[in-house]
């Protein structure tokens, strides 16, 4: 094989051990004879004088490479035993060991280098292989010597148990706690007691119903054997139809087909019935060839029910029957359930006893025990399947859509056909399909009637035109998909109307079909038409009132005119007509007219409300005018045409003189102390004398205007100097032919009682106000008048005087500036008049907050340095603070610098802020760290002012840190140990001062066992080094920590030492002392009997167990030895490592050997009884009275079948045996027992309180 290639990735190969015997010469000689083509093997004396750096350290010819690995296996193997006898030697005593750990670290690091430097073959890793090797084997120590919990943990303890699980007994030998705890000759024997069975059958014993139908052709009928294993079955079918019997006798196939049920005693048959009818057990053998007793009752296999829905036609109206029948087919007395869903709304009801007239059933009040018929009676017809009708009429409200769904069908028998998708655990589910449903659309019924035409208000048409019949169609609740419908209703003529208004002899009917409900029929003939019904396409419907309306044709309209002249009482001269106008027609009347002159034609109309109405036609210039009046409209008519020459009038005018004032369209406002200008429109032949009035405050002034010999006068009036209500009224005018006309025309206006004026509002009740430098500020403004006005204003202190100018269109406007001074108002104008200035509030005073300062409070600690502050020193690490005054606006947000130049190094600079609520803010102080402090105050705002450099003088103050003293042992960790009875209070320990001298020291000695140390001042330590000494009364039994608490140099300046500061240890020890750690003296074989120790481990503890004297070593403070015997265990002496005084004690232990207990004398016993036969049952139990037991029943264990506990008893016994006796199968056996000192039980804690007693 040494032949055989080999990859480069391979194992190297062993090397072969070069030892010689005497005859490998001559056997290498036999083997050149026969290959002399093989060269010869180098000699191996050769090879091994020249190792090379791969040869094994220990040579392959002393011991080959397998058994130099399999060493190294056997070590690593030894090694990991031994780690785990550690780690288990731990788990015992509850700790961790960091001694284990380190030794363990050593040994792999040692083990794991080493092993390649052996240079075994395929064992020469490498050095990184090592290194992590070694690292996972220190993960693995810290884990198991630390105790760090594993998942793993519960399959290495059981592991470890299996090797390590030995305890030193009281004997000091090393036993297995498993043998004494688990002795299985303490508890012995069991009765096994076996009652025969007596076997029964029953069919169908929960009562199921059954049915058969195309979808469930097949019934499957169970029987139950008890106690009993079938081996012939007939079963007995009584026809429904022909009341014939039928004898069914079962294959052996299906009888051997029999499965067990969850109980073991029972076999289960399900029987397949494929025919309806009456099944009952006849006949059943079981393999003794023996009868088997019937439980006898009656099974009906039934046809399933079923039902179909009827109706006629799917739309009814609203408050018609439903009209519906329901054909129900099964075994009476039925149950239908049905739901009705309307628009949604969906109700469930359902009818019962739902059977034949005179129908008689046993099913009526059958309690489901024994048989359906008589002994010697086989009419079974009352099980046939039979077909019922159920009609269901019900009024159907309200309208919309309605569903009727059978949803269940129950026959006598308990079968239920359900068709409801949301049914659970039933056995017999259909889909619902369309003859299990009928659904229903309800109509509503329509409605009619007319509508703006009744008796008092006929429909009046002008003639031979045609008009809508002015019907509105309704369908009340749901709007109708479909709104076509038809209309009827009858006519009567005119001249056929009855005295009183109604209907004649001459009537017609007649109808329309309207495709939408805006569909109206058109009429013509004038008459009474009254609606006799409305058909929607579903419903008939209901006419309501009115439903009569009366057509008229009015007459047509018609006007005639009668004319006389206007003539000029001065002159003579015709100036108008006055024409009368008589219309026929219905009212009201619009007639148009055409005027011709000579300059055109012009058109008017007029609207007459009446039958008679008078015009009047007064032209304002002179000349020829014609009337042609054109047409004529009234409310039936519209544009009937007027002609002839009796619709012409003419007329020649020459009107007389006249005046009006041209007032303009708004209102006239005049100002106070100012004249009013209105022109005058004159016409006539001139010249024109004109007098006219100024009436104010009940007084008249005339005035009067003579040779105007223009069209158009301006009249002009006197500065009015009273304000109020005028009235200027033209009273007459005169022109050329000497006539005077007396005129109405006038014209009111309003002077107003006062000029403008201006004045400067308050500001919280001052025209004053102080405001944040540069904002700009509204001045409030009062102002009367009209508006817009126009105001100007200056600042009486701007040195250049500038005049300003703003428009205002409010009456309490402002007026915007950005600077301070005082504002001073000149004059102002409104829209038409000037004003006033009001002197009392024309000046508005401005002035700026003041911006923020910062100072620091007065102190005697601070002292003045030029433009610096410079506070007392203070030690490092003292609280101190400052306070700064802060003068401005709340809230104040104020940034410093803080320097700090140490005594030694570089310096640093922090910079901070803070925000003050008040005027006044403390700043703390930095003395975190010796040296010079400088704070300067860099800016500063508040509340309204932002921080400006320009107008800001930063603040600085200086503070000194001093160096805290400090104070620490010379020698750190130092400890000093005697013992109590050498105890010495003058021990010397050197202390370390830094500081200024003198120096005032608090020394701490604290016991490990009390929460206060005891201080020992020590003033005036005029050196940098110190010899303490520790006083005598502060020393006592036990560890003193002594650490330096307080120290305080010549500056004042203070240090506490902080927890955890080096300081030295101070031991006085006692002798140890052993100590049980249960008080009870009495204990039982298995227990253990455990100590707890004072002192310093290891311990040395000296015992006698049955007179013979013993010492064992403890390497904790607790000792615990296991009692594998009974006897006398007493403590006799114990020694720690820190003293060398051994204590003297007793402490006497009694152990008690185990109870044991044997039932049947200790074997297996079984005995078989009948039912109601007993058997005894004998217990014999070795210890000390009274003994308490208990034993179980289980089931008698059975191949492939784990025995359970039945039941469960506790007894107690003042005698050394006992007898009971049990009459129910099962096998007894003891699970504990216990004496007056000791117990022992097989059985685990938490299935004792799942058993019941035992019954006798």
């Amino acid at each position: 094989m040494n032949g055989t290639p080999r990859m480069r990735s391979a194992y190297p190969s062993t090397p072969k051990s070069t030892q010689r015997t005497p005859d490998s010469k001559d056997a290498f000689q036999d083997a050149s004879r026969v290959r002399s083509s093989l060269p010869n093997l180098p000699d191996a004396t050769t090879t091994a004088s020249a190792p090379t750096s791969s040869t094994p350290v220990i040579p392959v010819n002393l011991v080959d490479a397998p058994t130099q690995r399999m060493c190294v296996f056997a070590i690593y193997g030894i090694l990991f035993a031994l780690r785990v006898y550690d780690w288990w030697t731990l788990v015992q005593e509850e700790t961790a060991s960091l001694g284990y750990f380190v030794k363990w670290f050593v040994l792999d690091g040692i083990f794991l280098y080493g092993m390649p430097l052996m240079r075994i073959p395929w064992l020469e890793w490498s050095e990184t292989t090592s290194s992590m090797a070694w690292i996972l084997h220190a993960g693995m120590n810290a884990m198991l010597m630390f105790r760090v919990p594993l998942p793993i943990e519960g399959w290495l303890i059981a592991m470890a148990k299996t090797f390590f699980d030995s305890e030193i007994s009281v004997s000091e030998h090393s036993v297995r706690a498993s043998n004494i705890l688990h002795n299985s000759s303490l508890i012995m024997g069991k009765q096994i007691i076996n009652v025969l069975p007596e076997g029964s059958v029953t069919m169908n014993p929960d009562q199921f119903s059954f049915c058969i139908d195309s979808k469930h052709p097949v019934a499957s009928i169970p029987l139950f054997f008890n106690q009993t294993k079938p081996k012939s079955v007939e079963i007995l079918r009584i026809d429904f139809d022909t009341n014939l019997n039928e004898t069914i006798l079962l294959t052996h196939k299906e009888v051997n087909n029999a499965r067990k049920t969850d109980a073991d005693s029972l076999l289960t048959i399900n029987y397949l019935a494929k025919k309806p009818g009456l099944y009952r057990l006849q006949k059943v053998m079981d393999k003794t060839k023996l009868e088997v007793q019937r439980r006898m009752s009656d099974t009906l296999v039934v046809a399933c029910p079923k039902a179909v829905v009827k109706s006629a036609g799917g739309d009814r109206c609203l408050g018609d029957l439903s009209d519906l029948t329901m054909e129900i087919e099964g075994t009476p007395p039925l149950k239908i359930v049905y739901s009705r869903t309307v628009n949604s709304d969906q109700s469930v009801h359902h009818f019962q006893s739902i059977q034949p007239e005179n129908f008689a059933s046993p099913l009526l009040g059958y309690a489901g025990a024994g048989t359906l018929i008589k002994p010697g009676s086989q009419d079974v017809s009352w099980a046939r399947s039979q077909r019922i009708t159920v009609p269901l009429n019900e009024s159907m409200m309200p309208s919309g859509l309605w569903l009727y769904s059978i949803d269940e069908i129950h026959d006598a028998t308990g079968n239920v056909a359900n068709f409801s998708s949301e049914a659970e655990d039933v056995d017999h589910i259909y889909p619902k399909r369309a003859h299990l449903e009928q659904s229903f659309t309800v109509h509503e019924r329509p409605l009619s009637k007319l509508m703006s035409c009744d008796s008092r208000n006929p429909l009046k048409v002008a003639k031979r035109k045609t008009t809508q019949l002015p019907v509105v169609y309704s369908s009340p609740g749901r709007t109708p998909d479909d709104t076509s419908h038809t209309i009827t209703w009858k006519f009567s003529p005119l001249d056929s109307l009855t005295k009183s208004g109604d209907h004649g002899q001459e009537v017609v009917f007649e109808e329309f079909f309207a495709k939408t409900a805006n569909d109206k029929p058109i009429i013509r003939e004038p008459g009474l038409y009254t609606l006799t019904g409305v058909k929607s396409r579903f419903c008939d419907g209901e006419i309501r009132e009115p439903a009569s309306c009366l057509l008229l044709n009015p007459p047509e309209p018609g006007l005639s005119l009668s004319a006389e002249n206007i003539n000029d009482k001065c002159a003579g001269n015709s100036i108008g007509l006055l024409v009368d106008l008589d219309l026929i027609g219905t009212p009201p009347f619009v007639v148009r007219y055409d005027i011709v002159t000579k300059s055109g034609t012009q058109s008017e109309q007029i609207r007459i409300d009446a039958l008679r109405h008078q015009l009047e036609l007064k032209p304002t210039e002179a000349g020829h005018f014609k009337y042609y009046f054109t047409s004529i409209d009234d409310l039936i008519y519209k544009g009937h045409q007027l002609s002839g020459s009796s619709m012409v009038l003419e007329q020649d005018v020459k009107p007389p003189a006249s005046a009006y004032l041209r007032r303009p369209s708004g209102p006239i406002d005049a100002c106070i102390e100012e004249p009013v200008e209105m022109n005058v429109e004159l016409s006539g032949e001139k010249p024109f004398t004109l007098e006219y009035e100024l009436v104010h405050d009940g007084k008249r002034k005339k005035i009067k205007e003579a040779n105007i010999a223009t069209d158009i006068f301006n009249i002009k009036t006197d500065p009015l100097l009273k304000g109020g209500d005028y009235l200027l009224a033209l009273t007459s005018v005169q022109d050329k032919t000497g006539c005077k006309i007396f005129l109405n025309s006038e014209v009111k206006f309003t002077v107003r009682r006062q000029r403008p004026k201006v004045s400067f509002g308050h500001l919280e009740g001052k025209h004053k106000t102080v405001e944040i430098e540069g904002k700009q500020i509204a001045l409030p403004l009062r102002l009367t008048g009209r508006a817009p006005w126009s105001i100007k204003y200056r600042n009486l202190d701007d040195p250049s005087g500038t005049i300003l100018e703003q428009s205002a269109r409010l009456t309490n406007d402002v007026v915007k500036v950005n600077q301070r001074g005082t504002y001073e108002l000149l004059e102002v104008s409104d829209d038409q008049c000037p004003g006033t200035v009001d002197p009392a509030a024309s000046q508005f005073d401005v002035e700026w907050f003041p911006r923020p300062k910062i100072r620091i409070a007065d102190s005697a600690v601070l002292i003045p340095d030029g433009d610096k502050y410079v506070k007392r020193e203070v030690c490092e690490g003292d609280i101190d603070a400052v306070e700064v005054n802060l003068i401005g606006s709340a809230p104040y947000n104020v940034k410093y610098q803080v320097r700090h130049k140490p005594i030694h190094g570089s310096g640093s600079i922090i910079n901070k802020e803070f925000e003050a609520a008040l005027g006044v803010a403390t700043i703390s102080m930095d003395t975190s760290k010796a040296g010079s402090y400088e704070y300067k105050f860099s800016e500063l705002s508040d509340a309204l002012y932002d921080h400006e450099a320009k107008k800001y003088t930063p603040v600085i103050l200086e503070q000194k840190v001093n160096r805290k003293p400090s104070a620490h042992f010379v020698k750190p960790g130092q400890s000093y140990k005697y013992c109590k009875e050498e105890l010495d209070g003058n021990e010397v320990i050197p202390i370390k001062l830094e500081g200024v001298p003198p120096f005032s020291l608090e020394v701490d000695v604290k016991h490990q066992g009390s929460s206060r140390p005891e201080t020992v001042k020590i003033p005036n330590v005029e050196s940098n080094h110190y010899d303490f000494k520790i006083p005598h009364n502060v020393l006592s039994l036990g560890i003193h920590q002594v650490s330096v608490r307080k120290v305080r140099d010549a500056h004042g300046c203070q240090q506490k030492t902080e927890y955890g500061a080096p300081h030295v240890q101070v031991q006085v020890y006692d002798v140890p002392v052993i100590h049980s750690l249960d008080q009870r003296t009495d204990y039982c074989v298995g227990d253990r009997i455990s100590y707890t120790l004072s002192g310093t481990a290891p311990f040395e503890i000296w015992h006698t167990f049955e007179g013979k004297s013993r010492m064992a070593k403890s390497q904790s403070t607790t000792f615990r030895r296991i009692a594998e015997a009974p006897g006398n265990f007493t403590i006799t002496a114990v020694k720690d490592r820190a003293s060398d005084c051994k204590a003297s004690t007793k402490i006497e232990k009694i152990i008690h050997p185990m109870p044991s207990v044997k039932i049947s004398k200790g074997i297996q016993l079984e005995v078989d009884i009948h039912e109601g036969g007993e058997a005894e049952i004998l217990f014999e139990f070795w210890g000390t009275p009274p003994f308490e037991f208990t034993y179980t029943r289980s089931t008698n264990a059975r191949k492939g079948q784990r025995s359970q506990i039945l039941e469960t008893r506790h007894e107690v016994s003042e005698e050394h045996s006992m007898s009971i006796r049990a009459s129910q199968e099962g096998t007894y056996e003891v699970v504990a027992i216990k004496d007056r000192f000791c117990s022992f039980s097989t059985q685990r804690a938490d299935t004792a309180s799942k058993q019941k007693l035992l019954q006798f």
